[in-house]
This record gives C-alpha cells, sequence and structure tokens, in this order.
C-alpha cells in the first residue's frame, strides 16, 4: 500500500473528527500551501497538540477505528492486560481526562466473558473510596464494551518497585495502610477484589495508593484442575490455588488478605513472596505456599512490627491470618507509630553521639554538613566554594533519587537538604515531596531551589517550618542566611 499523502490524511483526520476544519485552515496557512510532505504536516499536528503519535500511527495506517468509545477521543495507549486494554482518553465536549479499559475483541465476542466484564464495571460503578479507583461509566454495546474510570496521574506499584527496588518501612506501611482502608470499604460492603496483585494498585503523583479492577478474576470455584489450566488469568490460578490448599470456600476475605500480605512482602524485599513460574500445574501447587522464604530472613533488620504484620497476613492456615481488612488496618497503623518512635529514639542517639563528640573536642567548630543536589558541575563548584568557606560541609550528588536513598539509610547523614531544580526539573520537586513522606527524612531540614520558569510549581511543594522553597536567583549570601533559619549554628 502507498503512503498517503498529506491532504488524505488530513482528510481522514477531519472525517473521522480528530481534527475540525478551523485547525485545517490553520495548518495549511501556517504552511502556506498544501504541498508540503504527509511527516512535514503530521509533526505539525502534534507539535499543536491537535493530534497524538497514537492518532498519527492509527492515521497512516488507514485505521478507522479506535479513535472514539462513545464520547471520549483516545489519545494513546497505557496499557494491555489478560482481559483488556487502557486508554487515557479525553471527553469530546468537556475536555475531561479519563481512563477508558475497553475488553478485547476475542472477549467481546463471548457472551459469558463480556457480560463478566460489565458485571466488574457495575461493580466497580458502586465503589466511592479516596484508595479505589472510580468507575464513572459502563458501556456495553455492538461495537465494544467499555468501562470510563478516574485516570490516575502516576505508576502501578509493580513498576514503583521495578524503578525503586524496595520500598522503605515507613513509605511501604503508609501505601499498605491506603490499599487496606480501600479493601476493608469493600469489604463493608460484602465484596471482595479477587484479583490482589502489584499491577492492580495504583500510585498517583501525590503518593496515594489505589485499588483498581475488583472482581474480574472471578472463576467458578467447580472447575477442575484441567480447566483451572486453561484459564486465561494467572491469578485466578494462585487464588484457587490457595483456596484448595487451605480448603476455605471461594470469595472468602481471607484469601484477599493473603495476596495482600504477599504486596506488602514485595514492597519491603523487592522481591514476590511466591515463586514465579509459567508452569500452570505448578501454580497450582501447594508447595509454592509452603515454600515462602521468611521476610526476616530477607531482611533482617526489619522492624518486627512490620515483619509480624506481614506473617499473619501471609499464614497459610486462614484461622491465624486476619479475619478482616480492618484488623490488618489496625496492626499497619501501630507498625505506623512504632517506626516513628525507633526513628525518634535513633535521632535522639545520633544528637547524643554527636553531642559526646563536641563535648571531647572543644575546637571541632560546626558540625553541620549540607547535602546539596545539583547537576550542573558548574554549579556544583559554586556551592561547594561558596558553603565551604561558611564552614560547612559539603555533600554534592547531580541524582535526586540517590540523594533519598543514602538518606532513607542513614537519616543523620547530613544536617540540611538543598535541592536545585533548575536543570532537573520535576524530579527535583518530586523527592523534595517524597522527602516529606518517609518517617525517617521528614525531619530533616530541606530547602527547594526553584528557577523563575519553575515558581509556579511552589504550589504543589509540601512545605512546613523546615522544609521552605526559595525562588531563583538567589545569592550565596541568601542562602547562607536560609540555611541559619533551617539549621541554626552549634554552639562549641
Amino acid at each position: 500500500m502507498s503512503r498517503p499523502t498529506a491532504e488524505q490524511v488530513a482528510q481522514r483526520a477531519f472525517d473521522l473528527g480528530l481534527v475540525d476544519e478551523r485547525q485545517l485552515q490553520e495548518i495549511w496557512g501556517d504552511f502556506g500551501s498544501h504541498h508540503v510532505t504527509v511527516d512535514e504536516f503530521l509533526q505539525l499536528l502534534v507539535r499543536r497538540e491537535m493530534v497524538t503519535n497514537y492518532q498519527v500511527d492509527r492515521l497512516v495506517k488507514g485505521e478507522r477505528t479506535g479513535f472514539f468509545f462513545g464520547d471520549y477521543k483516545v489519545l494513546y495507549l497505557v496499557g494491555s492486560g489478560s482481559f483488556a486494554r487502557v486508554y487515557r482518553a479525553v471527553h469530546r465536549q468537556t475536555g475531561q481526562v479519563v481512563a477508558v479499559k475497553v475488553l478485547r475483541k476475542r472477549y467481546s465476542e463471548n457472551p459469558i466473558q463480556y457480560r463478566q466484564f460489565v458485571r466488574e464495571g457495575l461493580l466497580g460503578r458502586s465503589l466511592r473510596h479516596e484508595n479505589i479507583v472510580p468507575i464513572y461509566e459502563v458501556v456495553s454495546d455492538a461495537q465494544a464494551h467499555f468501562l470510563v474510570m478516574e485516570f490516575v496521574e502516576g505508576r502501578n506499584l509493580r513498576n514503583f518497585i521495578k524503578i525503586r527496588k524496595k520500598i522503605e518501612s515507613a513509605e511501604a506501611v503508609r501505601l499498605m495502610i491506603d490499599i487496606t482502608s480501600g479493601l476493608q470499604y469493600a469489604f463493608e460492603r460484602a465484596l471482595t477484589h479477587r484479583d490482589l496483585k502489584t499491577s492492580n494498585v495504583l500510585v498517583s503523583s501525590r503518593g496515594v495508593a489505589k485499588l483498581v479492577d475488583f472482581g474480574l478474576a472471578a472463576v467458578d470455584e467447580t472447575l477442575a484442575d484441567d480447566a483451572l489450566i486453561d484459564a486465561t488469568n494467572c491469578r485466578t490460578i494462585d487464588y484457587a490455588a490457595l483456596e484448595r490448599a487451605t480448603g476455605v470456600r471461594k470469595d472468602d476475605p481471607r484469601s484477599d488478605i493473603y495476596f495482600l500480605g504477599g504486596i506488602f512482602y514485595h514492597m519491603l524485599s523487592g522481591q514476590p513472596a511466591l515463586q514465579e513460574t509459567k508452569d500452570r500445574v505448578h501454580r497450582l501447587s501447594r508447595s509454592r505456599f509452603v515454600e515462602v522464604v521468611p521476610l526476616q530472613k530477607l531482611e533482617p533488620a526489619m522492624s518486627h512490627s512490620v515483619s509480624t504484620v506481614v506473617n499473619k497476613a501471609m499464614m497459610l492456615d486462614p484461622d491465624r491470618r486476619y479475619q478482616t481488612p480492618g484488623a490488618m488496618l489496625s496492626d499497619l497503623r501501630v507498625a505506623a507509630r512504632r517506626l516513628v518512635e525507633e526513628a525518634q529514639a535513633a535521632r535522639e542517639q545520633a544528637v547524643g553521639d554527636s553531642r559526646g563528640a563536641n563535648h571531647k573536642d572543644p575546637n571541632a567548630g560546626p558540625q553541620q554538613s549540607v547535602m546539596v543536589v545539583e547537576s550542573s558541575p558548574e554549579m556544583q563548584d559554586v556551592f561547594r566554594t561558596g558553603l565551604k568557606r561558611a564552614g560547612y560541609r559539603v555533600l554534592l550528588t547531580s541524582d535526586p533519587e540517590r540523594a533519598l536513598t543514602r538518606l532513607l539509610q542513614e537519616p543523620t547523614a547530613v544536617s540540611c537538604v538543598v535541592i536545585n531544580a533548575q536543570e532537573i526539573g520535576p524530579p527535583a520537586l518530586e523527592v523534595f515531596n517524597r522527602f516529606a513522606e518517609s518517617t525517617l527524612t521528614e525531619p530533616i531540614p530541606a530547602a527547594l531551589l526553584l528557577d523563575e520558569p519553575q515558581h509556579q510549581w511552589r504550589e504543589h511543594a509540601r512545605t512546613a517550618g523546615h522544609r521552605v522553597v526559595v525562588d531563583m536567583p538567589i545569592t550565596m549570601k541568601r542562602l547562607r542566611q536560609v540555611l541559619i533559619q533551617l539549621i541554626p549554628p552549634v554552639e562549641v
């Protein structure tokens, strides 16, 4: 098939409703001619945000469907699962950005499958909780079956762990409190999830965890082993295997609690509790649950208050497990308090050690150390020279994630953190806010430096008396004044 001309692509886009006549006239007017290449035409459409790269790809291929689902225009593909694809989309009248979950074609032609999908949507539409992704619409017609949901800016927990490797205890506990709160809300309405896994937890850009996909993994408890082996959803097999190994009925809420514990285990250790395998026969084996490596063996320094919650949630005997999400939620809140107390005790010990050192060496001088997160080598030299002259010990890094990881491991390593967002951009703001989310790093004084085009980010920064935003440009004298306010000089 020959490649279409710019005019042919323009006509297709107009016929499909992706662009209107005014927009086309504007584009042709900018060129001053219709004699342009299709690539030049499409690049300008994308730059003007009239179409997306996803739409361009389909236009060039001559596709006529998949651009709209009902009143929603598809912007791009977010992800694909066993049953459905999820798209970011926008309402053509209101401009509301949503996620549209569309049942795959091969299941849309199966009445049993698409009715199950619709049931999931109707079930989810009844749930309204801050830790559950809401479903706004359920559409089922001859063209397609799809759900319209909140679009969560962020990433799923599976990718979150993949990037972070593992999550420190205080943050993991906070996320688990979110997840378990959503599950308890559903439990109070006699609903179970049946598909708890890290990819079905979304973590928003503000650090809030939300559950998705209630009920899609439902399976007939009368299925024989060979039928289960052929089942599409692997999590269906995991739930069925657990329930058969423990002798409980389908939809027992304690099955959700076991896999909730598995999510917690994965966050803390960086690896899944159950041995991963593509062998579906092995997935049905009881041995997978018996052979789970104890969390304490992988993380011997883990706080007892945290590991106890994981162990109880993942008890193979369902009667020894938490009986409700609410019971687990109570222990998670206790664990959160204990972590704060343990962190406070560690800080007090560190202060005591520092005072002892000062007492032994009256000529030691100021003990404040400042970590500067700066990606520009030239600016690193400026910070190093200026702050050393002021009597500070200076630690430099160009990577905000590395700075956060270092201080989560050793919160007393520095007296203050300065993050310059000039060249680092949005990750600087994200890490500054994540410092406030951990009980280990929240007490550390911090300053976020924002360049003039970034001043609008101030309203998104999590500030406090010891966590400030400073507008650039800034002199070294002004920066030293900020540091004196955050960390007054040590009296020797």
